[in-house]
């Protein structure tokens, strides 16, 4: 069957889908339009007051853009779209699915599938279901493009849904336990200061929004980062959803002043950009320190087998594995010399991403830095670990003024 006669049957099945309101959803994929930063287009019905409409979601690499239009100028605007600026396409309806593929040399195939039943219809449930911190139908997380017009995780978005979800508990629990806030949020302690909490290298900012609007006016929020037009759209969606206890400000980790600051979150800062958060939650006097450190490099090339650990460590995967141990142990030692009881966890499943490292430290000691033991026996402990595996440098270290080598 040639490319014209496929893409002709796909659209002979979208049409009526559209038409008749059977449309589940369609994926459109494999972008080749002008617009590099253009991933995917996701297609679904919605009830509006104007009467049904196609809701259109188009997936950026750094945002998604969410409009909706009537059935018939959906199709129109989807036909030409389709074995063109897309060269996937998939079409769900209730009674079967259809892939059309299209390749770049003129080519393209179809797959027809009929689906083995008819969708179960949706139950009401009334049992007490599990409640959640973030509330699934705040408005913020729609326009951030988590959730659609039914208060349901976006296509691709519901890992993203349980990450907010995990964290905003976890930092609810870890704010209670280093007392910084009560675990209550409905009864706050009266007349005191706003917790200020500082997110660095926040990225679109979903769980930046999660904790301002989890904690309200308990908590003043910012969240940090590099990129000016992330800045301006999260800061705009702040000010839209009456946020007020949450601002972003555009810097990177290394060279952005903080001032006093209760809590310091650095979430996936790449290899020693999560040191250089570290760092500066240290000198802002931060009580809770909360970091899921990424692509640990840094100690990599200084790694130094020990004999009995040189056949295993001759293979990279195992240095890499190797490299990322020794660099999160040395900081969850480093923060303990610094007067931190540390704990380290997995803070989301391995489905959604390899990196679920989550490292917390809650402050013990009010001693400042420069006043710390340098020949305590922990910091003899360190350096004895370091030694084991030949590092003579770590950037926390560096920060700390820890002599890290003897």
């Amino acid at each position: 069957m040639s490319a014209a006669d496929s893409r002709d049957r796909f659209l002979a099945l979208l049409r009526p889908a559209i038409h008749d309101g059977t449309l589940v959803k369609l994926t459109l994929g494999k972008h080749r339009g002008a617009d590099a930063t253009l991933q995917n287009l996701f297609v679904r019905p919605v009830t509006l007051k104007a009467g049904p409409h196609l809701s259109f979601t188009w997936r950026h690499a750094t945002r998604d853009i969410v409009k909706n239009h009537p059935p018939a100028d959906a199709l129109a605007l989807l036909e030409p779209l389709i074995g063109s600026d897309f060269l996937d396409a998939h079409l769900f309806t209730p009674v079967q699915t259809a892939q059309l593929e299209s390749r770049p040399d003129g080519t393209a195939r179809l797959h027809v599938k009929l689906a083995a039943s008819a969708p179960a219809p949706t139950v009401e449930h009334h049992d007490r279901t599990k409640a959640h911190l973030v509330p699934a139908d705040a408005p913020w997380l729609r326009a951030l493009g988590v959730t659609n017009d039914r208060a349901q995780p976006r296509e691709g978005m519901a890992a993203k849904f349980r990450q907010i979800q995990k964290f905003t508990e976890l930092l609810a629990h870890l704010l209670s336990e280093s007392a910084i806030l009560p675990s209550d949020p409905v009864n706050p302690v009266q007349n005191s200061a706003a917790v200020k909490i500082a997110d660095m290298g926040c990225g679109k900012g979903y769980l930046t929004f999660a904790l301002a609007a989890h904690l309200g006016p308990r908590a003043e929020v910012t969240g940090i980062e590099f990129r000016p037009e992330l800045v301006e759209l999260c800061n705009r969606h702040a000010r839209e959803h009456g946020l007020a206890n949450l601002r972003f400000a555009a810097g990177d980790i290394a060279s952005t002043p903080l001032d006093r600051t209760d809590v310091l979150v650095a979430l996936h800062a790449c290899d020693t950009a999560t040191d250089d958060a570290l760092a500066k939650g240290l000198a802002a006097g931060a009580r809770l320190l909360v970091v899921s450190p990424c692509c640990q490099k840094e100690l990599r090339p200084q790694l130094t087998a020990p004999a009995i650990l040189a056949d295993a460590l001759r293979h990279g995967i195992f240095q890499e594995r190797q490299a990322e141990f020794v660099t999160d142990s040395l900081r969850a030692m480093l923060l303990e010399w610094a007067g931190y009881h540390t704990k380290v966890f997995e803070f989301i499943s391995t489905e959604h991403t390899a990196k679920n490292l989550m490292l917390a430290a809650i402050k013990t000691t009010p001693s400042p830095p420069g006043t710390r033991d340098a020949d305590s026996a922990l910091a003899g402990r360190i350096r004895a670990f370091a030694a084991f595996y030949g590092i003579r440098h770590q950037a926390l270290a560096t920060h700390l003024g820890f002599a890290i080598a003897d």
